[in-house]
């Protein structure tokens, strides 16, 4: 079963695996999402969309269809 950022829990997590699209705007690459890159979910809004994610040190807010198209391994 391949997980992705969606499948975290608040609190969780992961590394960076790959992407299951060539489609990840170039700002999340800019700010720190590629492969090999530490995760953490911070929090999930109301209704689950967007998710705020501490990743390797950056704060950013993704939308959850483009966080279903990164895969993950749980730490």
């Amino acid at each position: 079963m391949s997980l992705t950022i969606v499948d975290l829990d608040k609190g969780e997590k992961a590394v960076i695996k790959t992407f299951t699209t060539k489609d990840i705007p170039l700002k999340l690459i800019e700010m720190g999402c590629f492969e090999g890159s530490m995760v953490e979910l911070v929090q999930r809004a109301p209704m689950n969309d967007p998710l705020y994610l501490n990743i390797n040190g950056t704060y950013l807010a993704i939308r959850s269809e483009i966080a279903s198209q990164i895969l993950i391994e749980k730490i």
